[in-house]
């Protein structure tokens, strides 16, 4: 019995006659005219359409055996099931929550982290937990805060002996920190087999300091700029983040253009990334400054329409858009988007483990503990590792399923109370936007 695939997306491209048609589970994807867009319409209400556009349709898995699908997404489940278990795990360490920084967007500043101090018998216990619970899959590790490279001298003392461990457990660092002090760090971080140093910069100068600012006050962006400088002239890889709202967006411009000036986007060790100021557990910006998921790309769209040097800096990825456009070929289904307790977990200075860096400090969400002994919630483990696509039961009927995943397993929670609930993402109009960014020109 043949039917329409429960996995197609149909829409119209962004300031365009065109439509697009995908299909992740076929690993298909089209732009079709007006004509052939009317005939994709005509056909779904059940008219007669050309037999040589159904024939298309059913060649590339839009039309589909009912029965032949269901045996096509079980064996793609399975696949990923399989690539996943072979994928490498990102294990996150928080040496502690404090920050030199009081950022007005913090989620973190209503932690009520515990005072006493990392120790090397609980470094010990960190590497010795994971050379036991993840022997023989590869890993590596992610210092997160607070902010790590707080320039104290006992911290510079954990952190060496930190990093002195994770080399001789051949065992890879990256380190997200404000920047401020990565010139106080630089020869501490010669120590470790550095993948990436994540830094965050909000803007240029002004912009960046009225957001990220030291507690008592005192500008940051100056020193961060020169931290990220010396990273690069020693080979030590960046990854420069923007947090995104309505009060700094609009100089995304002039943060790309400084950076292309600087030389970094030549920098083969320079990369981007934009991130979403949102409510995560606790936010201090005001509801109205925060964009949407939609909202922030459509702005991003018509920024670099009118600023394409932007895209010399950052190039969003307008869901599977940019993918398929600089590999001619769609990703493979999305089954999963939360790597909670799957290729991510996270662990903490007070011995405690948790899922993923959303929820690690949040002492209701603790899912055991590698020091002073080991304990594991196990059931509360196993749902977060049961949590795909196929368990949340909003998105087993849902055609976008294949593309977003169900989203973020520690947001659905902060909704619904439930981890195998959605996230959801608008797939579809970050595709309309993204097929008028990589792929037509045509405007109305």
């Amino acid at each position: 019995m043949y039917n329409f695939s429960k996995h197609n997306i149909f829409s119209r491209i962004k300031e365009s006659e065109n439509s697009f048609l995908v299909n992740l589970l076929n690993g298909s994807a089209d732009i079709l005219d007006p004509a052939e867009a009317d005939y994709f319409v005509k056909l779904m209400q059940g008219a007669e359409v050309p037999e040589t556009f159904s024939n298309m349709l059913i060649e590339k898995g839009y039309i589909v055996d009912v029965d032949e699908e269901k045996r096509l997404y079980r064996n793609k489940y399975l696949e990923f099931i399989d690539n996943r278990d072979e994928e490498e795990v990102q294990l996150f360490f928080v040496p502690n929550y404090s920050c030199n920084f009081a950022c007005n967007y913090c989620y973190q500043d209503k932690y009520n982290y515990p005072r006493e101090l990392l120790t090397k018998d609980i470094i010990d216990s960190f590497f010795y937990y994971v050379s036991i619970e993840f022997a023989g899959r590869k890993s590596y590790i992610t210092i997160f805060g607070g902010e790590p490279l707080q320039n104290s001298p006992y911290q510079r003392e954990m952190l060496s002996y930190f990093l002195q461990k994770a080399r001789k457990a051949e065992l890879e660092i990256c380190l997200v920190t404000n920047g401020f002090t990565l010139l106080e760090y630089i020869d501490i971080l010669k120590l470790a087999d550095i993948r990436e140093i994540q830094v965050t910069l909000d803007g240029v100068g002004e912009t960046h300091d009225s957001r990220r600012f030291l507690k008592g006050g005192g500008a940051t962006f100056e020193k961060i700029v020169d931290g990220i400088d010396a990273c690069l002239s020693r080979n030590f890889p960046v990854n420069l983040r923007m947090v995104a709202d309505m009060d700094n967006i609009d100089s995304l411009p002039e943060l790309a253009k400084f950076a292309i000036d600087k030389g970094w986007t030549v920098n083969p060790g320079f990369k981007t990334q934009l991130g979403r100021n949102y409510e995560l557990h606790h936010c201090q910006s005001v509801s109205e400054k925060l964009f949407s998921r939609i909202s922030l790309y459509e702005h991003i769209y018509e920024l670099t329409k009118k600023h394409p040097h932007i895209l010399e800096f950052y190039k969003p990825a307008y869901s599977v858009s940019k993918f398929l456009a600089e590999n001619s070929s769609l990703p493979d289904p999305l089954f999963d988007a939360c790597p909670a307790c799957k290729t991510e977990w996270a662990f903490d200075y007070t011995g405690t483990i948790y899922s993923c860096t959303a929820t690690v400090g949040k002492a209701d969400e603790s899912l055991g503990s590698f020091y002073p002994e080991v304990v594991k919630n196990t059931e509360l483990i196993e749902e977060w590792e049961r949590r795909d696509v196929t368990e949340i039961s909003a998105c087993k009927s849902c055609n976008l399923q294949l593309a977003c995943g169900g989203g973020c397993g520690s947001v659905a929670k902060n909704i619904s109370g439930n981890i195998c609930s959605t996230d959801c993402r608008p797939v579809t109009e970050l595709l309309e936007i993204g097929f008028a960014s990589f792929f037509n020109t045509e405007t109305k």
